[in-house]
């Protein structure tokens, strides 16, 4: 604060500084939308954004993997994927699933599949915590009846649940409502847990209208019933996604993330929906392919990853925007939960590289070649798998293909974004040239607030173009830029040349910030020549 100096000496004045300081948006937040599973996520999350920084949480959050045939598991296996490529930071955005009638009819919930054992007035009914179909059984075995001490009534029994390779055993479960002091502690509902306190990971239990006091003299192994949709009707529908995408839901809530996926959805109105939001937040989309598409038609009579597009197949547009990319094709992996090979789209594997490399080499460096090795993967589905000649086709309309090389593994090959093949988005062709420019985006609007009520002349300029030069300046020093020197990699004009009389008395100071973007080398072109005139040996 100013001094007023009243005797004769020295006086001290602290004067602030001008220079302010940007900090480094962070690059690989990745927001994951779409179903999860339908009867363990918490109910509180549905329809808004939840962090998680480990599979474990996304375990504890959503319930982890399931197996149905009518609800495909795309997002929690693209989390695990996620993470296991090298991806650190996640939100996930779950939707409610629901079945939608083909011919315009209502919207069904999906039914917890249930078994009741007893009576109306003396029963127990059994709850599944996991989808059932055809073919994943969800059963309750009750064996080893049997009396506790001093008592009659056949009040004690083994349970044993079982689903898709999995088994859970409970001894000792009593039905006796004043059972002895060694058996206090085995009530159906302490061993198996309710639906408000489950703890069983398969089934819950609850009353008809009383417990039995007594098992029956027998009961097998027993299917739950329900759960499974009439045929009629279809799992996805656009709508389901249309609520999380508008303006103050929940990816309005999360406050600044990078990545954008909807695993193994690629409806035209949904990754519209998705480009949208991205554009907004300054986000980048990484996009599965449809899953019926091939890149070679050989065998498979299905539509072509070119053809597609290029939007020459009706019905299958892919929107078009520098803010999003497209991997091809789907990626063979072992189900975690149970070891079977199974098939998934390839956008968690390749948001968690895309994380590794920005941790390894920056936003900057492109997330492909043979160092964007993809983990835990078989390699890509044979109908994916790629030539030179096929790829050659493919890259220039923007398709960024998944390929295997013998003793290397499966790597990320291509590096375009939507908008490859449009001549007016060349600037922004390749993915990390696009990204960089978002990431500088995201760091100067986060940290330039402090400008806004300033007085609007020359000292603020001085000030703006002093932090946001060495933030650049930093960034250079990292090798973000095209350049041997700070003034071939970037410029910072912030004066009366950019903010003129009118825009100072309209409230408005002018910044422009260029860049050298850094652009891979995509093609290596190798010449080869004799020297003329050498003497024979």
């Amino acid at each position: 604060m100013p001094i007023t100096p009243t005797y004769p000496g020295l006086y001290v004045e602290e004067i602030l500084s001008n220079s302010r300081t940007i900090s480094a948006a962070p690059t690989s937040v990745t927001v994951f939308l779409g179903y999860t599973h339908p009867f363990k996520t918490r109910p509180q999350h549905y329809g808004a954004a939840v962090q998680i920084f480990s599979f474990a949480d996304y375990e504890r959050e959503f319930g982890g993997l399931f197996n149905v045939d009518w609800l495909a598991d795309d997002v929690g296996r693209a989390v695990f994927q996620f993470f296991a490529n090298g991806g650190a930071v996640a939100w996930v955005v779950p939707l409610m699933p629901q079945f939608h009638d083909l011919g315009g009819g209502p919207t069904v919930d999906i039914a917890a599949p249930t078994l009741t054992v007893g009576s109306v007035a003396n029963g127990i009914v059994f709850t599944g915590r996991e989808p059932v179909d055809a073919n994943h059984d969800l059963s309750v075995s009750i064996t080893n009846l049997r009396a506790s001490v001093g008592t009659t009534p056949l009040d004690l029994a083994d349970i044993t649940v079982s689903y898709a390779g999995r088994a859970e055993t409970f001894r000792r479960v009593t039905l006796n409502p004043a059972p002895p002091a060694a058996d206090a502690g085995n009530t159906i509902e302490a061993r198996l847990g309710t639906a408000a306190a489950p703890v069983s990971s398969l089934v819950t239990v609850a009353p008809t209208a009383a417990y039995p006091t007594a098992w029956p003299a027998a009961l097998g192994a027993t299917p739950l019933d329900g759960g499974l949709p009439a045929a009629p009707f279809t799992a996805f529908s656009p709508g389901d996604f249309a609520d999380a995408f508008e303006p103050e839901k929940a990816l309005d809530k999360i406050s600044i993330f990078n990545l954008l996926l909807t695993p193994g959805v690629w409806d035209p109105g949904v990754t519209s929906a998705a480009l949208a939001v991205a554009e907004r937040k300054r986000a980048f989309v990484v996009m599965d392919p449809p899953a019926d598409t091939v890149a070679d038609p050989t065998g498979f009579p299905l539509p072509m990853i070119g053809d597609v597009m290029s939007d020459q197949v009706a019905g299958r547009i892919i929107p078009k925007s520098q803010n999003g990319a497209l991997y091809f094709p789907y990626l063979r992996t072992s189900d975690p939960s149970t070891g079977e090979p199974l098939v998934v789209p390839p956008s968690g594997f390749v948001a968690g590289v895309i994380a590794r490399e920005d941790t390894n080499r920056g936003v900057w460096k492109a997330p492909a070649g043979f160092e964007a090795l993809v983990q835990n993967t078989l390699g890509v589905t044979p109908s994916g798998k790629m030539t030179d000649p096929r790829q050659g086709t493919l890259n220039p309309l923007g398709v960024n293909c998944l390929r295997g090389f013998p003793g290397i593994g499966t790597v990320i090959f291509g590096a375009r974004t939507l908008v490859s093949a449009n001549p007016a988005f060349q600037q922004y062709r390749y993915v990390p040239v696009r990204r960089t420019a978002l990431f500088l985006e995201q760091s100067l609007v986060a940290s330039l607030g402090w400008v806004v009520f300033e007085p609007n002349d020359t000292p603020l300029w001085v000030s703006i173009k002093t932090t946001i030069d060495n933030f650049m300046l930093g960034l250079f020093n990292q090798g973000a830029f095209q350049g041997t020197s700070p003034s071939q990699a970037f410029s910072v004009t912030c004066d009366a040349t950019t903010t003129t009389p009118d825009d100072q008395a309209n409230g408005i100071v002018n910044i422009v910030v260029a860049f050298a973007p850094l652009k891979p080398a995509e093609f290596v072109i190798i010449k080869i020549a004799q020297l003329a005139g050498q003497p024979q040996a």
